[in-house]
């Protein structure tokens, strides 16, 4: 699932909403990879470009979204990835704002299906790479 996650540059292709990816830059520092990435977020006819500091460390088994630039007061979020015996449970935690009163009321209100949909859309993600029953027991 780590994998699943830390392929940013594959978004467009599953996650609902993320009309595009760019990753700006990426950097190396051991094990750990930083990245700054934009992602076109289009919902409901409303498209605004989200820029994030992202970094992906295997050894802890976490990734961690910071907000750099967009629609946020701010917007981060972190991954936690804990192997069991048949595959991997996955922590998510989320914490954001919009600057924008009526974005905040909009997304307030579709929040819980929106990030309800999204994790899904990981899980099918590592379903189609991997297989139901062929998940990594390990990130």
């Amino acid at each position: 699932m780590f994998g699943v996650v830390a392929d940013v540059e594959h978004y467009p292709e599953f996650l609902p909403w993320c009309g595009g990816l760019r990753v700006k830059s990426r950097e190396k520092i051991g094990e750990t990879e930083i990245l700054v990435a934009d992602m076109l977020v289009s919902y409901h006819g409303l498209r605004e470009r989200y820029t994030s500091r992202v970094t992906l460390d295997p050894i802890a088994r976490t990734i961690v979204a910071a907000h750099v630039q967009g629609p946020f007061a701010h917007l981060d979020n972190q991954w936690r990835f804990e192997p069991t015996e048949h595959g991997c449970r996955v922590y998510f935690a989320i914490d954001f704002a919009f600057k924008s009163r009526v974005l905040s009321a909009l997304a307030g209100v579709a929040f819980e299906l929106v990030a309800r949909k999204m994790a899904d859309a990981f899980a099918v993600r590592a379903a189609k790479l991997y297989g139901k029953s062929h998940l990594p027991s390990q990130s």
